[in-house]
C-alpha cells in the first residue's frame, strides 16, 4: 500500500495512555537500510510480517512517502537477521482521542524508558485534540526516528 504519511510525534509524560488504550501489540523491527533518503524496514507485529519503504521527510518532518506490504512472518524473521545495528522492540498502544487515533510506542531493550506518541493526519495543518499525557513535540527531530534509534539507542543519550 502506497501513500503519503502525514504525522506528528510527541514525547509522553505519563502512563495514563495505558488506561485509555483500545489495543496493545508487540512489535519487533529492524532496518535493512537507514539512509535518510530511503529507509527499508522489516517489522513483525504479533504474528504478521511487514516490509516498508519510506522516503525522505519534507522540511517540517511531517510528511513522507510510505509503501508497505505484508509478508509471511517467517520471511520477516529471516530478514530481521540481516538488519543493521540494534533491533527495536516496543509495545504499541492505540488510543482513540477526539477524532484521532494516537499510537503510543513504549520502547523496550536498548531504548527502554523512551515513550513517544504519533498521530496521523489528513493534512499538515490539521487541528487535533491533545490528550493530557502528550508532552514536548519532537516531529522532525531525527534522533527520534525509529531508523536512528536503531543506530543510536536511547540508553546512550
Amino acid at each position: 500500500m502506497e501513500h503519503l504519511e502525514i504525522e506528528r510525534k510527541f514525547l509522553v509524560n505519563s502512563p495514563a495512555y495505558k488506561d485509555q488504550a483500545s489495543s496493545k501489540i508487540r512489535i519487533v523491527q529492524g532496518f535493512l537500510n537507514t539512509d535518510p533518503e530511503r529507509t527499508v524496514r522489516v517489522r513483525i507485529k504479533d504474528d504478521q510480517g511487514y516490509l516498508t519503504v519510506k522516503g525522505a521527510s519534507n522540511t517540517t518532518g511531517t510528511t513522507r512517502f510510505e509503501w508497505e506490504t505484508e509478508i509471511p512472518v517467517i520471511e520477516a524473521t529471516n530478514l530481521i537477521d540481516l538488519c543493521e545495528d540494534v533491533i527495536l522492540e516496543k509495545n504499541r498502544y492505540k488510543v482513540h482521542f477526539g477524532n484521532h487515533v494516537f499510537e503510543v510506542d513504549e520502547f523496550l531493550g536498548e531504548n527502554k524508558g523512551l515513550v513517544v506518541a504519533e498521530v496521523e493526519l489528513q493534512h499538515e495543518d490539521e487541528v487535533f485534540d491533545k490528550p493530557s499525557w502528550l508532552a514536548k513535540e519532537v516531529t522532525g527531530e531525527v534522533k527520534y526516528y525509529n531508523s536512528q534509534l536503531s543506530k543510536n539507542p536511547f540508553k546512550d543519550w
